[in-house]
């Protein structure tokens, strides 16, 4: 047989190479995935899901992908086809999974709508993904419902739905066949527009090709967050984050067990991680402060945990301490990432806190293998501490509908991910602040990390934040918020004199406020944003 032909710059003109892309013969993309490991693992369980009640159920690798084929051609009797969008505003159940790998196999993209948002918020992501048809439980289509009919986008409700003009999700999947469907995708197809957490700014729709997990960071989650086939996750991020549908994406490519609770309230976690003896979790440092902070917490119910991973935050001594001593063979991995690189960027793992290079809780480990890093000044030459650059197969396609931050993210060749990092000579990175939350305050750059880290080690403080806020004389003074532990009476001013210990004058902050919480999105991240809003009155 011979080799295909090659034209004078070596590319292959054989068009069996396009076609091996984009049929099941030798196409890599996410849904093929799934209807292997259908063959190869068809009895294993994929998704244990519970609902409000304490019901369980349990849906095998093989009835998953059925269901998805399912869906599939339900999707396609809609009318959506390759490049189209597809819109799932539910929280986490298989029904969500299934509309996911439904939507990929017919090469649509998925995009998770938040089901706390409001009409506004609905709107204005609706309005930008322009889906061609929007999947949404039961009891948030009366709110969605009708800003998607105002649209022109086909309503698929689970459940019963509420209106003659929307589809029944329950009924068209449970007559649907469940062959695989006949359609067309590649590996540069997208699988997904992730909306950002506008933590920051108005979110942006980042577009992500299957390539990119077949490529490099599906693998990066076997030697980068070990994670293994007979993982067992207490999955509580949300799919319409990257955190969520992505590490659902990686650990059901891997074959691995998730299990999805009708709630993430410590007690009904608690129980959860005893019953099903999960192995793994993944959630923002909030999370794993509420549960040790709960009394069931103990080896009785977290002793089968062999990881904590966490992200978007330091983690508090005290949860550290906490974990360690209910599941001593437990450890910990922190790491890193952002949307435009697909998630995963940078791991570390360590037991205790003195494990961390330089006893640095900022640290976010080093880069997974498939990551080029820089670190850049304001003049975009090498630093040890500075902007980080990034390249990786796994970079966004772009910005859904915006070239021009598309370009200006992208500019160079390197994703500029906005996060300031200092790095060492063995690779190992800490997390400095986002470069929006670098606070100037008298002539002099003060992080807001490590302020908050300085104020996380007094021991009557649970979790911290700390913002720049417009002021008279400082330009932006150094303001310190912090929820204090159960029963503590400190009070603010003996706050601001124990950081005196640790930090430069400058670096004090001006003012604490004791709140009850801090303002966080979904996932647990702090909103910075809304303490800006609430706190923002220059004084003077």
């Amino acid at each position: 047989m011979s080799a295909p032909a090659m034209t004078p710059e070596g590319q292959l003109t054989d068009r069996r190479l396009t076609e091996n892309q984009t049929s099941p013969l030798g196409r890599a993309t996410i849904g093929d995935q799934l209807r292997r490991l259908s063959r190869s693992q068809g009895n294993k369980p994929a998704i244990i899901a519970y609902d409000a009640a304490g019901g369980r159920t349990s849906t095998s690798y093989g009835d998953l992908n059925r269901m998805a084929n399912r869906v599939a051609h339900v999707l396609v009797d809609l009318g959506v086809r390759r490049g189209d969008r597809v819109a799932v505003m539910s929280r986490n159940r298989v029904e969500t999974v299934a509309s996911y790998y439904g939507a990929l196999k017919v090469g649509a993209a998925y995009s998770g709508v938040s089901p706390l948002f409001r009409e506004k918020e609905i709107a204005q992501q609706l309005g930008h993904l322009e889906p061609a048809v929007l999947v949404v439980e039961r009891d948030l289509a009366p709110v969605a419902g009708p800003i998607a009919d105002s649209l022109g986008i086909s309503v698929l409700v689970v459940g019963e739905p509420a209106s003659d003009s929307w589809n029944s999700f329950d009924e068209l999947v449970g007559r649907a066949d469940d062959a695989e469907p006949d359609c067309d995708v590649d590996e540069h197809d997208l699988a997904m527009i992730v909306y950002t957490s506008g933590t920051e700014s108005t979110p942006k729709g980042v577009e992500i090709a299957h390539r990119n997990y077949l490529i490099s960071t599906a693998p990066a989650y076997t030697w980068g967050l070990r994670c293994l086939n007979d993982d067992v996750w207490l999955y509580v991020m949300p799919f319409h984050t990257i955190a969520g549908i992505g590490s659902l994406t990686s650990l059901t490519l891997l074959g691995a067990t998730l299990v999805l609770p009708a709630a993430v309230d410590p007690a009904t976690s608690l129980r959860m991680i005893r019953d099903e003896k999960i192995s793994v979790l993944a959630q923002t440092p909030t999370f794993f402060i509420a549960l040790a902070n709960h009394p069931n917490f103990g080896p009785d119910t977290v002793g089968t945990v062999r990881r904590c991973l966490t992200y978007g935050g330091q983690v508090s001594p005290h949860a550290v301490d906490a974990w360690a001593t209910a599941t001593p063979e437990s450890v910990w991995g922190t790491y890193w990432g952002q949307s435009e690189l697909t998630q995963l960027g940078s791991v570390g793992w360590f037991k205790r806190l003195e494990d961390v290079p330089n006893q640095d809780p900022t640290w976010i480990g080093k880069p997974v293998g498939h990551l080029e890093v820089r670190v850049v000044d304001a003049d975009g030459n090498e630093a040890e501490e500075g902007e980080l650059l990034c390249r990786t197969p796994s970079v966004m396609l772009g910005y859904f509908k915006d070239p021009e931050k598309t370009a200006q993210v992208l500019e160079g060749g390197w994703v500029h991910t906005g996060d300031i990092v200092r790095i060492d000579d063995e690779g190992n990175m800490f997390f400095r602040d986002r470069r929006k939350d670098m606070i100037k305050t008298g002539g002099y750059n003060v992080a807001s990390q490590e302020v908050e880290r300085v104020l996380q080690a007094h021991p009557d403080v649970e979790r911290a934040a700390v913002v720049g806020l417009p002021d008279p004389y400082w330009s932006e003074a150094v303001t310190g918020f912090v929820v204090l532990r159960a029963g503590s009476s400190v009070s603010a001013e003996d706050i601001r004199e124990y950081c005196r210990a640790d930090l430069a004058s400058y670096k004090v902050p001006k003012s604490v406020h004791v709140v009850d919480e801090l303002p966080t999105d979904a996932q647990g991240k702090l909103l910075k944003r809304e303490l800006r809003r609430t706190y923002g009155t220059p004084q003077g």
